[in-house]
């Protein structure tokens, strides 16, 4: 037998409206009694006809995510918080690996309540756009390429934070590495900021070309560096997964960090701090990033004539300091032949 709303609201003892509130979260109800309805939901096996409220509310309860890949731990990550964050507003999340324009084809016949696309490598994305959708598009990247609405983290500015830091820890000779060699914005963002900053304190910027961000390139490339008659007394990375490549290169040279060298690493996550040693991190922290995003998604959802959000929401990386950078004049400088 299935069990409806009505027959929950006959065993609460209370109105048909209050369980469809109560069920979707609203604040209209008291706490106490939207526990003792979704108690009551959960020990009745009730299971939402999601076909009958949407033709009630006219929303889908669902939203569209373009996703790039989940083939590195960050991004794996963060979909997966920003789904967590949407289950709390009773969103389902709907994923999508195709290219952007066949993702949206297919949104545009299930109708979720808004999409959030994440940046694709292949700048042709931005030549696509406007896409032909009447669905609310929020955009994860650099603020000012899309005509949607954008989160972008300041890539850049979490760069200069890392420099910052290990200059005022005595370091001038500091590498970075996560240069790809096809065209990624994302990356050239973090670049650029580190040679201007370098530049800006009279330095020297040492950057390093990888194949992709995968751990093994971190560590292709890490072995190559370190190896070579000057190598840099710190070291900047891109990506936890470069991250992880030049901790395992830095143990093969019998280099000790951070005595000898110094990391701080872009991807503000908690697996940063789980490594065999706590890394010092910049950026955002993806849990910031994911709370944000579901905040804004469900915002755009709403289709409300006053949920208008902000072209361009910034959000401010921090640096935090663990065990991996110290003082240059406490370790070794590197060799100066």
């Amino acid at each position: 037998m299935t069990v409806t709303i009505k027959d929950i609201a006959q065993q609460a003892g209370v109105s048909f409206s209050t369980v469809s509130k109560a069920l979707r979260n609203s604040p209209l109800v008291q706490e106490s009694t939207k526990r003792k309805i979704l108690l009551l939901a959960e020990e009745m096996g009730y299971r939402p006809n999601t076909a009958a409220q949407r033709l009630v509310s006219k929303k889908s309860w669902a939203i569209g995510v373009v996703w790039p890949s989940v083939e590195r731990v960050t991004p794996s990550i963060l979909i997966t918080l920003i789904n967590e964050e949407l289950e709390k507003y009773n969103y389902t999340t709907l994923l999508s690996m195709n290219k952007i324009e066949s993702a949206i084809d297919v949104f545009n016949r299930f109708q979720p309540d808004a999409i959030l696309i994440f940046y694709d490598r292949d700048q042709s994305f931005i030549e696509q756009m406007p896409y032909q959708t009447n669905i609310p598009i929020l955009y994860y990247g650099i603020s000012g390429l899309t005509p949607y609405p954008t989160i972008d983290v300041l890539r850049g500015k979490a760069i200069r934070l890392a420099v910052k830091h290990l200059t005022g820890l005595g370091h001038r000779r500091i590498a970075y590495l996560g240069d790809m060699a096809h065209s990624d914005l994302l990356q050239k963002e973090k670049i650029a900021a580190y040679e201007e900053e370098m530049k800006s304190l009279d330095l020297l910027p040492g950057i390093v070309p990888i194949q992709s961000m995968e751990s093994h390139d971190g560590y292709v490339a890490a072995i190559k560096l370190l190896a070579s008659g000057k190598r840099p007394t710190a070291i900047i990375s891109g990506s936890y997964d470069l991250t992880r490549g030049i901790i395992r290169a830095a143990a093969e040279l019998k280099l000790d960090i951070p005595k000898q060298l110094s990391i701080v690493s872009y991807d503000h996550i908690p697996q940063m701090a789980e490594l065999e040693l706590p890394i010092t991190t910049v950026g955002v922290e993806v849990a910031e990033i994911a709370r944000r995003t579901a905040e804004l998604l469900v915002q755009l959802a709403s289709k409300e004539p006053d949920a208008g959000i902000d072209d361009h929401i910034r959000l401010e990386p921090v640096l935090t300091e663990r065990a991996s950078t110290c003082r240059a004049d406490e370790g070794d400088m590197g060799s100066e032949t």
